[in-house]
């Protein structure tokens, strides 16, 4: 068994976000005779699981779903249902950052072409000068 803080520092993640996780029921802890939180090893796998979802953008609520899944190795409709509407997310977000780099390309090749006085991307239009 792994102490609050051990595992704190074998995950790189927070005390303070691991009592969260255990509040949200994503993190089982144990007790120990002093009241201690105590975690089996496999905790170190399931706080990086639990990152790994956060950083994709996933609430503890989803994560909440997701979770007993994982426990019982066994996908429910709802859980399907779910990862399929989070990887539909996260494809609309790929499309939206794909542009927003293809638009800044743009801008680097105009703005590097150009002279700063000259450059219409750098100045922002309801600054620009009236005719």
């Amino acid at each position: 068994m792994i102490r609050i803080g051990d595992l704190a520092a074998k995950t790189g993640v927070s005390t303070r976000a691991l009592r969260y996780y255990e509040e949200q029921g994503l993190l089982p802890a144990a007790r120990t005779g002093g009241g201690q939180r105590a975690y089996p090893e496999a905790a170190v796998e399931r706080v990086g699981l639990i990152q790994g979802l956060f950083a994709a953008g996933l609430s503890s609520r989803s994560l909440s779903v997701l979770l007993p899944c994982v426990d019982a190795q066994e996908a429910t409709d709802e859980a399907i249902t779910l990862l399929r509407t989070e990887r539909d997310r996260i494809d609309r977000q790929i499309r939206e950052l794909v542009a927003t780099r293809d638009r800044l390309d743009e801008v680097i090749v105009e703005c590097t072409t150009a002279t700063p006085g000259t450059c219409g991307h750098l100045v922002y239009p309801a600054h620009a000068t009236a005719g």
